[in-house]
């Protein structure tokens, strides 16, 4: 079983966004069961709280479940249970390196997967209210991202 993160700062916008895009796209792929995917932010302030209505509405919208998601902070723990830790931005990737643990991790800045955009982070939509946008960043590089699990792993 490969285990993905994706890690933003609440966890209540871009990470739970790609978290069930991704799992859309794994069941889409009838790879349940190969693939387990779960999100965390590096702050505190939302543990607990479902997705944010932007990010819950798009998602609607686009078929996509989002059903049991709730925010949760990143822990020490999970940089030995995830195979991949997936970060939204520059200062989220700052803040898991300083974790404990996370010298061990696979780290990797989401908008890596995709070079040929113009931008090099995620964009946070909790300032933005660019859903449209960010969705569109998230759908493509969780398609290669995807890609690139396969051909590595299965």
């Amino acid at each position: 079983m490969i285990h993905i993160l994706f890690v933003c700062l609440g966890n209540i916008c871009r990470s739970p966004m790609a978290e069930a895009v991704l799992g859309h796209k794994i069941a889409e792929r009838q790879l349940n069961g190969t693939i387990k995917v779960d999100s965390a932010g590096t702050g505190d302030w939302h543990i607990g709280k479902i997705p944010h209505a932007g990010t819950t509405a798009l998602l609607t919208s686009k078929g996509i479940s989002y059903e049991g998601m709730t925010a949760r902070q990143v822990l020490e723990e999970d940089f030995g249970k995830f195979d991949y830790i997936i970060c939204m931005d520059d200062s989220n990737e700052v803040n898991l390196r300083k974790l404990r643990g996370a010298e061990n991790a696979q780290i990797i800045k989401f908008m890596n997967l995709l070079p040929d955009e113009k931008v090099r982070e995620v964009p946070d939509p909790y300032y933005t209210g660019n859903f449209e946008e960010v969705y569109r960043l998230i759908d493509l590089g969780t398609e290669v991202l995807l890609d690139k699990i396969v051909k590595e792993n299965l």
